[in-house]
Protein backbone atom coordinates (compact mmCIF):
# COMPACT_ATOMS: atom_id res chain seq x y z
CA UNK A 1 0.00 0.00 0.00
CA UNK A 2 3.00 2.27 0.65
CA UNK A 3 4.33 1.30 -2.56
CA UNK A 4 1.26 2.39 -4.27
CA UNK A 5 0.75 5.79 -2.55
CA UNK A 6 4.65 6.62 -3.51
CA UNK A 7 4.33 5.94 -7.13
CA UNK A 8 0.61 7.64 -7.58
CA UNK A 9 0.89 10.59 -4.78
CA UNK A 10 2.39 12.96 -7.55
CA UNK A 11 0.20 11.52 -10.51
CA UNK A 12 -2.54 12.67 -7.84
CA UNK A 13 -1.38 15.91 -6.88
CA UNK A 14 -1.03 17.59 -10.79
CA UNK A 15 -4.43 15.74 -11.25
CA UNK A 16 -5.42 18.33 -8.24
CA UNK A 17 -3.57 21.56 -9.28
CA UNK A 18 -4.52 20.36 -12.69
CA UNK A 19 -8.10 20.92 -11.85
CA UNK A 20 -7.35 23.82 -9.13
CA UNK A 21 -5.55 26.04 -12.74
CA UNK A 22 -8.55 25.65 -14.64
CA UNK A 23 -11.38 26.83 -11.93
CA UNK A 24 -8.98 29.80 -11.47
CA UNK A 25 -9.32 30.54 -15.10
CA UNK A 26 -12.83 29.92 -14.96
CA UNK A 27 -13.97 31.89 -12.86
CA UNK A 28 -11.80 34.84 -13.33
CA UNK A 29 -13.81 35.72 -16.23
CA UNK A 30 -16.73 36.22 -13.89
CA UNK A 31 -14.41 37.62 -11.25
CA UNK A 32 -13.31 40.63 -14.38
CA UNK A 33 -16.93 40.95 -15.53
CA UNK A 34 -18.42 43.42 -13.42
CA UNK A 35 -15.54 45.88 -13.66
CA UNK A 36 -14.79 45.50 -17.42
CA UNK A 37 -17.81 43.56 -18.97
CA UNK A 38 -18.01 39.97 -20.17
CA UNK A 39 -16.55 40.63 -23.28
CA UNK A 40 -14.19 39.15 -25.72
CA UNK A 41 -11.10 41.48 -23.92
CA UNK A 42 -12.04 39.81 -20.78
CA UNK A 43 -11.98 36.49 -21.74
CA UNK A 44 -8.84 37.02 -24.33
CA UNK A 45 -7.26 38.66 -21.27
CA UNK A 46 -7.47 36.05 -18.56
CA UNK A 47 -6.79 32.51 -20.96
CA UNK A 48 -3.33 34.43 -22.01
CA UNK A 49 -2.27 35.78 -18.93
CA UNK A 50 -2.98 32.49 -17.52
CA UNK A 51 -0.89 30.46 -20.09
CA UNK A 52 1.77 32.86 -20.50
CA UNK A 53 2.35 31.88 -16.49
CA UNK A 54 1.94 28.33 -16.64
CA UNK A 55 4.14 28.46 -19.85
CA UNK A 56 6.84 30.44 -17.59
CA UNK A 57 5.96 28.42 -14.78
CA UNK A 58 6.74 25.22 -17.31
CA UNK A 59 10.66 26.86 -17.48
CA UNK A 60 10.91 27.40 -14.18
CA UNK A 61 9.82 24.71 -13.03
CA UNK A 62 12.57 22.15 -14.60
CA UNK A 63 14.88 24.32 -14.08
CA UNK A 64 14.34 24.46 -10.02
CA UNK A 65 13.85 20.66 -10.13
CA UNK A 66 17.02 20.15 -11.93
CA UNK A 67 18.78 21.87 -9.12
CA UNK A 68 16.58 21.19 -6.32
CA UNK A 69 14.92 17.59 -6.66
CA UNK A 70 13.05 17.95 -3.44
CA UNK A 71 9.93 16.40 -2.59
CA UNK A 72 8.98 19.08 0.53
CA UNK A 73 9.87 22.00 -1.48
CA UNK A 74 7.15 20.42 -3.98
CA UNK A 75 4.68 20.50 -1.25
CA UNK A 76 5.96 23.89 -0.15
CA UNK A 77 5.36 25.56 -3.79
CA UNK A 78 1.47 23.70 -3.75
CA UNK A 79 1.05 25.09 -0.27
CA UNK A 80 2.44 28.48 -0.59
CA UNK A 81 -0.13 28.55 -4.31
CA UNK A 82 -2.94 28.00 -2.40
CA UNK A 83 -2.09 30.96 0.38
CA UNK A 84 -1.54 32.93 -2.86
CA UNK A 85 -5.26 31.65 -4.72
CA UNK A 86 -6.89 32.99 -1.51
CA UNK A 87 -4.55 36.65 -1.25
CA UNK A 88 -4.88 37.79 -3.98
CA UNK A 89 -8.52 37.11 -4.06
CA UNK A 90 -8.72 39.75 -1.51
CA UNK A 91 -6.35 41.82 -2.84
CA UNK A 92 -8.42 41.94 -6.08
CA UNK A 93 -11.43 42.69 -4.29
CA UNK A 94 -9.49 46.34 -2.55
CA UNK A 95 -7.99 47.55 -6.15
CA UNK A 96 -10.38 46.20 -8.70
CA UNK A 97 -12.55 49.12 -8.47
CA UNK A 98 -10.15 51.31 -8.61
CA UNK A 99 -8.48 49.93 -11.38
CA UNK A 100 -11.99 49.79 -13.79
CA UNK A 101 -11.98 53.58 -13.27
CA UNK A 102 -8.88 54.00 -14.25
CA UNK A 103 -8.59 51.54 -17.59
CA UNK A 104 -10.57 50.79 -20.48
CA UNK A 105 -12.67 48.37 -20.90
CA UNK A 106 -9.70 47.42 -23.56
CA UNK A 107 -6.91 47.47 -21.49
CA UNK A 108 -8.51 46.80 -17.92
CA UNK A 109 -9.03 43.11 -17.73
CA UNK A 110 -5.17 42.31 -18.80
CA UNK A 111 -3.62 44.92 -16.57
CA UNK A 112 -5.91 43.30 -13.69
CA UNK A 113 -5.01 39.60 -14.98
CA UNK A 114 -1.40 40.48 -14.92
CA UNK A 115 -1.83 41.76 -11.27
CA UNK A 116 -3.92 39.01 -9.75
CA UNK A 117 -3.78 35.92 -11.82
CA UNK A 118 -0.07 35.66 -13.06
CA UNK A 119 2.05 34.90 -10.06
CA UNK A 120 -0.75 32.16 -8.37
CA UNK A 121 -0.85 30.13 -11.91
CA UNK A 122 2.96 30.53 -12.73
CA UNK A 123 3.43 29.02 -9.20
CA UNK A 124 1.32 26.33 -10.07
CA UNK A 125 2.95 25.81 -13.78
CA UNK A 126 6.26 24.63 -12.09
CA UNK A 127 4.22 21.87 -10.70
CA UNK A 128 4.22 19.18 -13.66
CA UNK A 129 7.99 19.53 -14.46
CA UNK A 130 9.13 19.20 -10.91
CA UNK A 131 6.48 15.96 -10.62
CA UNK A 132 8.33 14.73 -13.71
CA UNK A 133 11.75 14.83 -12.08
CA UNK A 134 11.06 13.52 -8.57
CA UNK A 135 8.86 10.76 -10.40
CA UNK A 136 11.58 9.67 -12.14
CA UNK A 137 13.72 9.25 -9.17
CA UNK A 138 10.95 7.80 -7.39
CA UNK A 139 10.02 5.30 -10.03
CA UNK A 140 13.72 4.52 -11.52
CA UNK A 141 12.26 1.44 -14.03
CA UNK A 142 9.92 3.54 -15.98
CA UNK A 143 11.89 6.22 -18.64
CA UNK A 144 11.13 9.61 -18.87
CA UNK A 145 9.05 9.68 -21.78
CA UNK A 146 6.39 6.87 -20.07
CA UNK A 147 6.89 9.05 -16.69
CA UNK A 148 6.37 12.80 -18.25
CA UNK A 149 3.12 11.03 -20.72
CA UNK A 150 1.74 10.06 -17.08
CA UNK A 151 2.20 13.24 -15.38
CA UNK A 152 1.22 15.26 -18.38
CA UNK A 153 -1.98 12.81 -19.09
CA UNK A 154 -3.32 13.50 -14.85
CA UNK A 155 -2.76 17.18 -15.35
CA UNK A 156 -4.65 17.37 -17.95
CA UNK A 157 -6.93 14.91 -17.06
CA UNK A 158 -7.74 17.17 -14.13
CA UNK A 159 -7.74 20.67 -15.86
CA UNK A 160 -10.69 19.21 -17.90
CA UNK A 161 -12.63 17.93 -14.40
CA UNK A 162 -11.98 21.01 -13.07
CA UNK A 163 -13.71 23.03 -16.34
CA UNK A 164 -16.34 21.13 -15.94
CA UNK A 165 -16.66 21.19 -12.11
CA UNK A 166 -16.70 24.65 -12.38
CA UNK A 167 -19.22 25.54 -14.87
CA UNK A 168 -21.62 22.49 -13.69
CA UNK A 169 -21.37 22.48 -10.20
CA UNK A 170 -19.24 25.14 -8.48
CA UNK A 171 -20.54 28.60 -9.87
CA UNK A 172 -23.94 27.71 -9.97
CA UNK A 173 -23.92 26.40 -6.05
CA UNK A 174 -21.06 27.88 -4.37
CA UNK A 175 -20.41 31.61 -5.88
CA UNK A 176 -17.64 33.23 -7.14
CA UNK A 177 -15.75 34.13 -3.38
CA UNK A 178 -16.50 30.98 -1.75
CA UNK A 179 -15.13 29.13 -5.04
CA UNK A 180 -11.82 30.55 -4.76
CA UNK A 181 -11.62 30.84 -1.20
CA UNK A 182 -12.10 26.69 -1.02
CA UNK A 183 -10.08 26.52 -4.01
CA UNK A 184 -6.93 27.93 -1.84
CA UNK A 185 -7.96 26.11 1.11
CA UNK A 186 -7.57 22.75 -1.21
CA UNK A 187 -4.47 23.78 -2.55
CA UNK A 188 -3.34 24.54 1.00
CA UNK A 189 -4.04 21.61 2.43
CA UNK A 190 -2.78 19.48 -0.30
CA UNK A 191 0.64 20.70 0.55
CA UNK A 192 0.25 21.19 3.79
CA UNK A 193 -0.56 17.44 5.08
CA UNK A 194 2.44 15.99 3.57
CA UNK A 195 4.72 18.05 5.03
CA UNK A 196 3.46 17.05 8.11
CA UNK A 197 4.02 13.55 7.76
CA UNK A 198 7.59 14.11 6.62
CA UNK A 199 7.97 16.08 9.85
CA UNK A 200 8.93 19.73 8.42
CA UNK A 201 9.07 22.48 11.05
CA UNK A 202 5.76 22.47 12.82
CA UNK A 203 6.42 25.69 13.62
CA UNK A 204 7.07 27.35 10.28
CA UNK A 205 3.96 25.01 9.05
CA UNK A 206 1.30 26.07 12.34
CA UNK A 207 2.23 29.99 10.79
CA UNK A 208 1.70 29.10 7.46
CA UNK A 209 -1.61 27.88 8.77
CA UNK A 210 -2.62 30.82 10.76
CA UNK A 211 -1.85 32.72 7.45
CA UNK A 212 -4.31 30.82 5.48
CA UNK A 213 -7.11 31.11 8.25
CA UNK A 214 -6.51 34.72 8.84
CA UNK A 215 -6.71 35.67 4.60
CA UNK A 216 -9.89 33.23 4.59
CA UNK A 217 -11.51 34.85 7.32
CA UNK A 218 -10.65 38.34 6.06
CA UNK A 219 -11.68 37.38 2.45
CA UNK A 220 -14.98 36.02 3.33
CA UNK A 221 -15.77 39.01 5.42
CA UNK A 222 -14.80 41.50 2.69
CA UNK A 223 -16.91 39.25 0.48
CA UNK A 224 -19.76 39.36 2.21
CA UNK A 225 -19.69 43.18 3.03
CA UNK A 226 -22.90 44.73 1.54
CA UNK A 227 -25.10 47.59 2.04
CA UNK A 228 -27.85 47.25 4.45
CA UNK A 229 -30.19 47.96 1.40
CA UNK A 230 -29.34 44.79 -0.37
CA UNK A 231 -32.19 41.86 0.18
CA UNK A 232 -30.62 39.85 -2.24
CA UNK A 233 -27.22 39.17 -3.07
CA UNK A 234 -25.91 35.93 -4.77
CA UNK A 235 -23.79 34.70 -7.70
CA UNK A 236 -26.19 33.29 -10.48
CA UNK A 237 -24.79 31.22 -13.44
CA UNK A 238 -24.04 33.91 -15.07
CA UNK A 239 -23.71 36.85 -13.15
CA UNK A 240 -24.07 38.10 -9.40
CA UNK A 241 -27.70 39.28 -8.93
CA UNK A 242 -28.40 42.12 -6.11
CA UNK A 243 -31.36 43.29 -5.24
CA UNK A 244 -31.67 46.15 -3.22
CA UNK A 245 -34.03 49.06 -2.47
CA UNK A 246 -33.69 52.83 -2.70
CA UNK A 247 -35.08 55.74 -4.19
CA UNK A 248 -34.72 57.62 -7.25
CA UNK A 249 -36.43 60.41 -8.02
CA UNK A 250 -37.29 60.85 -4.63
CA UNK A 251 -39.44 57.50 -4.68
CA UNK A 252 -38.40 54.64 -2.97
CA UNK A 253 -37.46 52.09 -5.70
CA UNK A 254 -36.65 48.41 -6.04
CA UNK A 255 -33.21 47.67 -8.08
CA UNK A 256 -32.53 44.64 -9.90
CA UNK A 257 -28.68 44.41 -10.65
CA UNK A 258 -26.46 42.04 -12.52
CA UNK A 259 -22.45 42.55 -11.97
CA UNK A 260 -23.23 46.16 -11.35
CA UNK A 261 -25.37 46.74 -13.94
CA UNK A 262 -28.77 48.10 -12.69
CA UNK A 263 -30.64 46.76 -15.73
CA UNK A 264 -34.10 46.36 -13.69
CA UNK A 265 -36.54 48.58 -11.26
CA UNK A 266 -39.72 48.99 -9.69
CA UNK A 267 -41.54 51.21 -8.12
CA UNK A 268 -42.39 50.70 -4.76
CA UNK A 269 -45.35 53.19 -4.36
CA UNK A 270 -47.08 52.18 -7.30
CA UNK A 271 -49.40 49.18 -8.07
CA UNK A 272 -49.09 50.15 -11.69
CA UNK A 273 -47.27 47.63 -13.96
CA UNK A 274 -46.92 50.23 -16.33
CA UNK A 275 -45.31 53.01 -14.29
CA UNK A 276 -42.02 51.88 -15.22
CA UNK A 277 -39.34 53.24 -13.57
CA UNK A 278 -35.88 53.07 -16.53
CA UNK A 279 -36.33 55.41 -19.80
CA UNK A 280 -35.94 52.79 -22.19
CA UNK A 281 -38.17 50.04 -20.70
CA UNK A 282 -40.78 52.77 -21.16
CA UNK A 283 -40.28 52.43 -25.14
CA UNK A 284 -41.83 49.10 -25.01
CA UNK A 285 -45.62 50.73 -25.60
CA UNK A 286 -44.68 52.16 -29.16
CA UNK A 287 -46.44 48.82 -30.79
CA UNK A 288 -49.63 50.98 -29.68
CA UNK A 289 -48.61 52.96 -32.91
CA UNK A 290 -47.86 50.22 -35.45
CA UNK A 291 -49.59 46.65 -33.87
CA UNK A 292 -52.32 47.82 -31.27
CA UNK A 293 -53.80 44.91 -31.21
CA UNK A 294 -51.12 42.10 -30.18
CA UNK A 295 -52.24 38.07 -29.63
CA UNK A 296 -48.43 37.06 -29.12
CA UNK A 297 -45.59 38.66 -28.06
CA UNK A 298 -41.96 37.83 -27.26
CA UNK A 299 -39.63 39.32 -24.60
CA UNK A 300 -35.83 38.15 -24.72
CA UNK A 301 -34.37 38.99 -21.76
CA UNK A 302 -36.43 38.77 -18.69
CA UNK A 303 -34.32 40.78 -15.74
CA UNK A 304 -36.79 42.40 -13.44
CA UNK A 305 -39.69 40.80 -15.58
CA UNK A 306 -41.04 44.74 -15.78
CA UNK A 307 -41.80 45.12 -19.46
CA UNK A 308 -43.69 41.38 -19.38
CA UNK A 309 -45.47 42.38 -16.64
CA UNK A 310 -46.68 45.80 -18.54
CA UNK A 311 -47.45 43.82 -21.40
CA UNK A 312 -49.46 41.46 -19.58
CA UNK A 313 -51.46 44.00 -17.92
CA UNK A 314 -52.38 46.03 -21.06
CA UNK A 315 -53.28 42.70 -22.91
CA UNK A 316 -54.93 40.64 -20.41
CA UNK A 317 -55.42 38.03 -22.70
CA UNK A 318 -52.58 38.02 -24.79
CA UNK A 319 -50.17 35.04 -24.55
CA UNK A 320 -46.59 37.20 -23.36
CA UNK A 321 -43.31 34.49 -23.93
CA UNK A 322 -40.48 35.42 -22.03
CA UNK A 323 -37.15 34.05 -22.51
CA UNK A 324 -34.37 34.26 -19.84
CA UNK A 325 -31.16 32.49 -19.35
CA UNK A 326 -30.65 32.93 -16.07
CA UNK A 327 -32.39 30.52 -14.17
CA UNK A 328 -33.43 31.79 -11.33
CA UNK A 329 -34.57 35.09 -12.83
CA UNK A 330 -38.47 34.17 -12.77
CA UNK A 331 -38.84 33.25 -9.22
CA UNK A 332 -36.76 35.91 -7.58
CA UNK A 333 -38.95 38.50 -10.07
CA UNK A 334 -41.70 36.80 -8.47
CA UNK A 335 -40.38 37.38 -5.07
CA UNK A 336 -39.13 40.64 -5.02
CA UNK A 337 -40.81 42.29 -7.86
CA UNK A 338 -44.70 41.80 -7.59
CA UNK A 339 -44.86 39.38 -10.99
CA UNK A 340 -48.07 37.14 -10.96
CA UNK A 341 -48.47 33.42 -12.15
CA UNK A 342 -50.58 33.22 -15.32
CA UNK A 343 -51.08 30.95 -17.56
CA UNK A 344 -50.77 33.80 -20.38
CA UNK A 345 -47.86 34.40 -19.18
CA UNK A 346 -44.80 31.64 -20.24
CA UNK A 347 -40.89 31.44 -19.10
CA UNK A 348 -38.49 29.45 -21.10
CA UNK A 349 -35.24 29.22 -19.53
CA UNK A 350 -32.28 29.30 -22.38
CA UNK A 351 -30.56 31.76 -25.01
CA UNK A 352 -33.02 33.56 -26.82
CA UNK A 353 -31.57 33.08 -30.29
CA UNK A 354 -31.82 29.58 -30.19
CA UNK A 355 -35.34 29.56 -28.75
CA UNK A 356 -36.30 32.31 -31.70
CA UNK A 357 -34.67 30.63 -33.82
CA UNK A 358 -36.71 27.01 -32.75
CA UNK A 359 -40.20 28.34 -32.44
CA UNK A 360 -43.10 27.90 -34.46
CA UNK A 361 -45.26 31.11 -33.37
CA UNK A 362 -45.44 34.30 -35.21
CA UNK A 363 -45.25 37.60 -33.10
CA UNK A 364 -47.20 40.33 -33.05
CA UNK A 365 -44.08 42.07 -31.10
CA UNK A 366 -40.84 41.02 -30.25
CA UNK A 367 -38.80 43.17 -27.42
CA UNK A 368 -35.20 42.46 -27.42
CA UNK A 369 -32.93 43.25 -24.02
CA UNK A 370 -30.28 41.01 -23.98
CA UNK A 371 -27.17 42.00 -22.10
CA UNK A 372 -24.52 40.67 -20.26
CA UNK A 373 -22.63 42.75 -17.44
CA UNK A 374 -21.59 46.78 -17.86
CA UNK A 375 -24.33 46.84 -20.44
CA UNK A 376 -22.47 44.62 -23.29
CA UNK A 377 -24.57 42.83 -25.63
CA UNK A 378 -23.57 39.34 -26.49
CA UNK A 379 -22.47 39.03 -29.49
CA UNK A 380 -24.57 36.48 -31.47
CA UNK A 381 -27.76 39.29 -30.11
CA UNK A 382 -26.25 42.12 -32.66
CA UNK A 383 -25.79 40.33 -36.38
CA UNK A 384 -27.75 40.64 -39.44
CA UNK A 385 -28.36 37.13 -39.01
CA UNK A 386 -30.07 37.45 -35.61
CA UNK A 387 -32.55 40.38 -37.14
CA UNK A 388 -33.44 38.38 -40.50
CA UNK A 389 -34.50 35.31 -37.59
CA UNK A 390 -36.86 37.53 -35.84
CA UNK A 391 -38.37 39.39 -38.95
CA UNK A 392 -39.31 35.80 -39.99
CA UNK A 393 -40.80 35.30 -36.74
CA UNK A 394 -42.82 38.40 -36.84
CA UNK A 395 -46.76 38.19 -38.34
CA UNK A 396 -47.99 40.39 -40.70
CA UNK A 397 -47.24 43.93 -39.33
CA UNK A 398 -45.47 42.74 -36.48
CA UNK A 399 -43.04 44.60 -35.21
CA UNK A 400 -39.63 44.28 -33.31
CA UNK A 401 -38.41 46.93 -30.73
CA UNK A 402 -33.81 46.40 -29.37
CA UNK A 403 -32.68 48.28 -26.73
CA UNK A 404 -29.38 48.99 -27.63
CA UNK A 405 -26.82 50.85 -25.42
CA UNK A 406 -23.73 52.96 -26.53
CA UNK A 407 -23.15 56.81 -27.39
CA UNK A 408 -23.83 58.45 -29.95
CA UNK A 409 -20.29 60.74 -30.42
CA UNK A 410 -19.41 59.01 -34.05
CA UNK A 411 -16.12 58.68 -32.49
CA UNK A 412 -14.68 55.52 -34.55
CA UNK A 413 -15.23 52.44 -33.92
CA UNK A 414 -18.95 53.31 -33.18
CA UNK A 415 -20.58 50.38 -32.24
CA UNK A 416 -23.86 51.95 -31.96
CA UNK A 417 -23.92 53.55 -35.33
CA UNK A 418 -22.54 49.82 -37.10
CA UNK A 419 -25.38 48.51 -35.34
CA UNK A 420 -28.07 50.72 -36.73
CA UNK A 421 -26.14 50.01 -40.29
CA UNK A 422 -26.59 46.18 -39.30
CA UNK A 423 -30.16 46.49 -37.88
CA UNK A 424 -31.12 49.09 -40.79
CA UNK A 425 -30.64 46.38 -43.24
CA UNK A 426 -32.52 44.00 -42.17
CA UNK A 427 -35.41 46.53 -41.64
CA UNK A 428 -35.58 48.81 -43.79
CA UNK A 429 -38.51 50.78 -41.94
CA UNK A 430 -36.83 51.67 -38.50
CA UNK A 431 -36.92 54.39 -36.02
CA UNK A 432 -34.34 54.72 -33.45
CA UNK A 433 -34.89 56.88 -30.73
CA UNK A 434 -32.38 58.22 -27.86
CA UNK A 435 -33.55 57.27 -24.43
CA UNK A 436 -31.71 60.54 -22.90
CA UNK A 437 -31.03 63.04 -25.56
CA UNK A 438 -29.45 62.93 -29.19
CA UNK A 439 -27.12 65.81 -28.79
CA UNK A 440 -25.95 63.11 -25.54
CA UNK A 441 -22.69 62.17 -26.69
CA UNK A 442 -22.33 59.76 -23.08
CA UNK A 443 -23.83 56.38 -23.33
CA UNK A 444 -27.37 56.06 -23.06
CA UNK A 445 -30.10 53.42 -24.34
CA UNK A 446 -31.20 53.96 -28.29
Amino acid sequence: MIAFVKRNILPFSVFITGACVLIIEIVAVRVLSPHYGNTIFTVSSVISVILAALSVGYWVGGKFADRHPSIKLFWGIVMISGLLVIAFHFIGTVILPTLSVQFSIVTGPIISSILLFLLPALLLGTLSPYAIKLQSLIVTDQGIGSISGKIFFWSTFGSISGSLLAGFVLIPRFGIDNIFIYTGIVLFILGLIPLLISGYSKKMLSVAALGIVLLTAITSVSAKQTNDAVIYNKDGVYEKITILDGTLGGRPTRFFQQDKSRSGAMFLDSNDPTDLVYGYTKYYSIYKLFKPEIENALVIGGGAYSIPKALLYENPDSIIDVVEIEPSLFELSKEYFDVKESPNLNNYTEDGRRFLRDSEKEYDLIFSDVYYSLFSIPSHFTTKEFFEIAKEKLSEEGIFVANLIGNLSRQEPSFIFTEIKTFKSVFPNSYFFAVESPGQTNSQGL
